[in-house]
């Protein structure tokens, strides 16, 4: 079923990055989008997600020195491959609603592959007291304008994300989300978790 590994130089990810380029998950479509833009980082980590052992999703972490100190990014990098997860009728996910696309009740009851194992991979990396962040913009390569208008406003009129800035950052402008962890595991324990 599913499983989320960390990073590693043995990882075969030709197919993964194949199928990135060809989505036009730009970020996602080579090791050096996905894992050699954050060799200056001073902390990083990226996780890949398997689904049945096929590599179907990616997310990423770091330092975020320009909010202050002790700042991580966490969903950096967010990409799934939803077409190649199961669209069984006894899935939750299905009976939400995303199937292969999420719903904002999808997004607010953590009902997604992202929140069930992404987002927690980050938060089981950054130390704990941190200030989290997520980054989002307009761009249309991948799904970062569905994180921008969508994702990041739900998840903020739940109190698990506050819209704190635009700024410049990585060469595009882009909105800075204060994300809260512990609103965020309060609100997903609320709802099933999928193994």
């Amino acid at each position: 079923m599913y499983k989320i590994i960390t990073w590693t130089e043995d990882l075969d990810l030709s197919r993964f990055y194949a199928i990135a380029a060809a989505k036009g998950f730009v970020n996602n479509a080579s090791q050096k989008m996905l894992i050699d833009s954050f060799k200056n980082e001073r902390e990083k980590q990226v996780w890949i997600l398997y689904y049945n052992d096929n590599a179907v999703g990616s997310v990423a972490a770091h330092s975020f020195d320009e909010m202050g100190e002790n700042c991580y990014r966490i969903a950096a990098r967010t990409c799934v491959f939803s077409d190649l997860l199961p669209r069984s009728a006894d899935r939750i996910e299905d009976a939400v609603g995303i199937g292969g696309r999420r719903t904002v009740k999808s997004i607010v009851t953590h009902q997604n592959v992202t929140s069930q194992f992404l987002i927690p991979a980050c938060l089981e990396w950054v130390p704990k007291g941190s200030s989290l962040y997520i980054t989002s913009n307009e761009n249309e390569s991948g799904t970062q304008r569905l994180v921008h208008r969508i994702f990041g406003p739900e998840m903020e009129k739940t109190g698990q994300m506050r819209r704190i800035k635009d700024m410049q950052y990585r060469g595009t402008q882009q909105t800075v989300w204060q994300f809260f962890p512990d609103a965020f595991w309060e609100t997903i324990n609320k709802y099933p978790r999928w193994k």
